[in-house]
């Protein structure tokens, strides 16, 4: 049986104002893009819901209209929502399509590994005790591939690297105060990131809690290279644990190794690789293909008013395809 499976940061799919380009005009680029993906389980980010005039609630109109006359128009589909279950978020929403029925979906946030409480040390006054919560949840899926088999599906959108706010250590939304206030922000961002990182480690090692030869993948934008800490954290490599009988527990890390590139974003001429597709040893035994459509990639560094005409995404696609008994 093959399975193809497909990560993609859309970038803010639905209509935005400014100088933005038309969700019309980008369709047409977002569908051939996903076309040549033939994913049987494709997971996107960045999904925009729309508000729905008749019943006011948020409904994910743009990527009905990106999929309408696709193979992908007739998958199911499983979405994040808000903190408190009340419809779908306004911006950055998970997707996850499938050709095969899902068992089961749920929303991790900050539900495995509570806020963290801090104190912030560079504003006057000093402001009381805050916590510190993910700024997006996670998506969990049981794909069921017939057979009595299952697919443990992990989506996810890491934080980026970017200072997170600080209360009073800004004079403008773009300029800090201080090199220290930033470095704070900084900081905060740091421990968003790898703190969300600590719960999809939480929820893998769950699944195996049930079964110790679970089918699992985790697949996303990860905002972080291979080596670097959100990634290391979820990968579990039993160099790190150093403890070789919970390797079964450990995630491979899939990436082209015909000399192709493997980068999905470029930033400032750097080619980076931030988004990835982490499986369990029992699906990458069953791996034959890895593809990162990222040829015709765009740095994003480049200016605000160029980047907000471009009809695609910044990040490149990646698909992986397994055989499976």
């Amino acid at each position: 049986m093959r399975l193809r499976l497909a990560t993609f940061n859309i970038e803010n799919l639905g209509p935005r104002s400014g100088t933005h380009l038309p969700l019309a005009v980008r369709l047409p680029t977002l569908r051939a893009q996903l076309a040549s993906l033939e994913a049987d389980i494709l997971c996107l980010q960045e999904v925009n819901a729309q508000i729905n005039r008749s019943s006011k609630e948020r409904k994910l109109q743009a990527l009905g209209q990106l999929l309408d006359g696709t193979d992908y128009a007739n998958f199911k589909c499983a979405a994040t929502c808000r903190r408190d279950g009340d419809g779908l978020l306004d911006i950055h929403n998970l997707a996850v399509l499938s050709r095969w029925p899902i068992r089961q979906q749920r929303q991790i946030w900050n539900t495995l590994v509570p806020p963290s409480t801090y104190h912030p040390v560079r504003t006057t006054p000093a402001p009381e005790e805050s916590d510190i919560c993910w700024d997006r949840p996670v998506l969990y899926v049981e794909v069921d591939l017939g057979q009595a088999q299952s697919l443990h599906l992990i989506s996810l959108h890491l934080r980026a690297p970017r200072a997170a706010y600080v209360p009073g250590a800004k004079l403008t939304s773009t300029t800090w105060k201080s090199v220290s206030g930033w470095a704070e922000g900084f900081f905060l961002a740091a421990m968003k990131q790898v703190g969300q990182a600590l719960e999809i480690r939480m929820l893998v090692d769950s699944i195996f809690d049930g079964d110790a030869k679970a089918r699992v993948a985790v697949a996303g934008d990860f905002n972080a290279g291979i080596h670097e800490m959100p990634v290391r954290l979820i990968r579990a490599h039993p160099q790190d644990t150093g403890n070789a009988s919970l390797g079964y527990r450990a995630l491979v890390p899939l990436a082209p190794d015909d000399g192709a590139p493997a980068h999905t974003l470029l930033h400032g001429h750097r080619r980076l690789a931030l988004d990835h597709v982490l499986v369990s040893s029992s699906l990458a035994a069953n791996c034959r293909k890895i593809a990162i459509d990222n040829l015709a990639l765009l740095d994003e560094a480049e200016p605000d008013w160029l980047g907000a005409r471009r009809p695609g995404s910044y990040h490149a696609p990646v698909v992986v395809e397994f055989e499976l008994s």
